[in-house]
């Protein structure tokens, strides 16, 4: 079976799981905890960051890198036209989405979560003690966002990015009401990339993700909640409908994903 090195909430590790459940494959999820010097994934892979594909003895890092591996192996269902002219547009907006959904979402992301206490607290485990979210909910906003500046989270950054995303938003849904697919009539890999990289902006509602029943639907204030982007959310969320399957029951022992620790 195939092996699919991942964080359950990185979006890019969701853009692998929708690719894996549209072509209909089992994989077999191995959830890495994050840590500094990720040895084990590093020696089998070359480098650190998920996701990471293990299909017998081939290995293929970096999500780009999967989905085209995933079509080559696995071509029953394609998702990467052969016509010239879309392919060209579903290479360039997959490369798009890995760089402005992907990377900005995520700067946003970190925005909401310093400025918004209500936000911040919300994602928080269930098992943190009220107390304990009353503090963290209590730091000051403008504290976060100076010690976020150093690493590229600072409120400048926070603004750029969450401007351009709105503009991607507005793009995308403008797209979406005209047509049922980004690249024309037929889904392929442009769709299920910026579909899955969404869950950054905005969870999907279903039972997907393993995540707390308090955050599915829920998403960055300004982009998840904007009425102006409906199109575009009802749309990724149609998509999950027809292509993401969902957990089969709730996480337990079983089928929760395989954990391995990383010093």
């Amino acid at each position: 079976m195939l092996e699919l090195y991942q964080f359950e909430v990185s979006q890019y590790s969701e853009k692998v799981r929708l690719i894996l459940d549209y072509k209909g494959l089992e994989y077999r999820k191995i959830e890495v905890t994050p840590g500094v010097g990720q040895v084990d994934l590093y020696k089998m892979s070359g480098q650190r960051q998920v996701p990471v594909l293990k299909d017998g003895e081939t290995i293929v890092a970096d999500s780009t890198e999967i989905a085209f591996y995933l079509d080559r192996k696995y071509p029953e269902k394609p998702i990467i036209p052969t016509d010239p002219l879309k392919r060209g547009q579903c290479l360039l907006i997959e490369e798009w989405a890995d760089e402005s959904i992907g990377i900005k979402g995520r700067i946003a992301l970190i925005g909401a979560l310093n400025q918004n206490p209500n936000f911040r607290t919300s994602v928080l485990p269930k098992e943190v003690p009220d107390f304990l979210k009353t503090l963290i909910g209590a730091v000051p906003g403008d504290i976060l966002s100076v010690l976020g500046t150093g690493a590229g989270f600072g409120p400048d950054a926070v603004k750029e990015a969450t401007k351009a995303l709105k503009q991607d938003l507005e793009a995308l849904s403008l797209i979406l009401e005209h047509q049922p697919y980004l690249v024309g009539d037929e889904i392929t890999l442009a769709d299920l990339a910026v579909a899955g990289l969404s869950i950054i902006l905005k969870q999907p509602g279903g039972d997907y993700l393993e995540i707390p029943d308090n955050l599915k639907g829920k998403g960055i204030p300004g982009l998840a909640d904007n009425t102006a982007y409906d199109a575009f959310f009802l749309w990724r969320d149609r998509l999950y409908m027809d292509y993401r399957n969902p957990l089969v029951s709730k996480p337990s022992e079983g089928d929760a994903p395989t954990t391995i620790d990383i010093e």
